[in-house]
């Protein structure tokens, strides 16, 4: 990998989560994501590593046992329906242990100075603490950050989230440890109905709630303008992108205008900030259009 790369991590277990034939969350999110990554300009910049499965404390720090445990028995006894939107097949808790594991590796590469991205499936920032929701089993952005404070000795780590959707399972997690900063923006109204402008935790959460159809511009400077509010006086020594591409016009859940190059602009402004990035995919329901958006934010990194 020649300087000025960037370490992708997966895991083929992670395409075996089906959550069924017609469900927006598909393998081919994934599959078309890599496929870009692996033949396309950044082939040469990438280097593609196994994703590890994440440990039992890893989890914990996040998910209470006995929560963990229910999905590795709905699992085993060969899937089930969560809720009206998340459904598990028999290999889906393998999957998002390791998509959780791929989360913390690129939280350890960039740290340790190679920025990282963790193209995974199922996404997280839905999960709650004790409940599946919105696609989503696992934490897996908050389980990375809890790995960076606990295992890493950092104190402040920013979490921006810039899915389409509100990552209220995100928000509810960290919203009560100051160590933690949330910045989200999202549709408004839209699922799952959380992410006012006025819920702040301790003072660590700064929400972007905007609504559909305004130019792309709009929603990339009001991004940008709460990131910089947030790291205000307060450095971060780790930025977790929960990088969901269903922003971008034409995707079928939401109603974003973003382009793929409004990703890269994102990222190349938050450089200014001096800290390590690692990158974590969320939704985005379009893979060729997932695809480019990887492509163009990676390159940024």
């Amino acid at each position: 990998m020649s300087p000025g790369g960037i370490h992708v991590y997966h895991h083929p277990r992670t395409l075996d989560h089906d959550p069924g034939p017609a469900h927006p969350e598909a393998p081919s999110r994934v599959r078309v994501l890599l496929a870009a990554l692996q033949e396309g300009p950044l082939a040469s910049r990438c280097a593609f590593l196994e994703a590890p499965e994440a440990s039992r404390p890893w989890l914990e720090r996040v998910h209470p046992g006995p929560y963990l445990d229910r999905l590795a028995e709905v699992a085993g006894a060969g899937g089930g329906r969560l809720d009206a939107d998340t459904v598990m097949s028999a290999q889906s808790f393998t999957a998002a242990c390791h998509a959780a594991g791929a989360a913390v590796a690129a939280a350890r590469a960039a740290l340790d100075g190679t920025p990282a991205f963790a193209a995974v499936r199922p996404p997280g920032h839905h999960a709650l603490a004790e409940r599946a929701m919105g696609f989503c089993l696992v934490n897996n952005v908050v389980v990375a950050a809890r790995w960076a404070l606990e295992e890493r000795g950092l104190v402040r780590v920013l979490i921006v989230d810039w899915d389409v959707h509100h990552g209220n399972g995100t928000q509810a997690l960290v919203e009560q440890d100051a160590r933690i900063r949330y910045v989200s923006l999202h549709q408004w109204p839209l699922y799952p109905g959380t992410g006012r402008a006025e819920e702040r935790g301790v003072g660590n959460v700064f929400n972007v709630p905007r609504p559909p159809g305004r130019p792309s511009a709009e929603y990339v400077d009001a991004l940008d303008a709460a990131v910089r509010e947030a790291t205000d006086g307060w450095a971060p020594q780790l930025i977790l992108l929960s990088a969901g591409f269903d922003a971008m016009a034409g995707d079928p859940l939401a109603g974003f205008t973003l382009e793929p190059n409004d990703y890269a602009t994102w990222v190349s402004r938050w450089r200014r900030l001096g800290a390590p990035m690692a990158s974590v995919l969320e939704g985005g329901y379009v893979p060729t259009r997932i695809a480019q958006a990887a492509l163009a934010h990676l390159a940024a990194l």
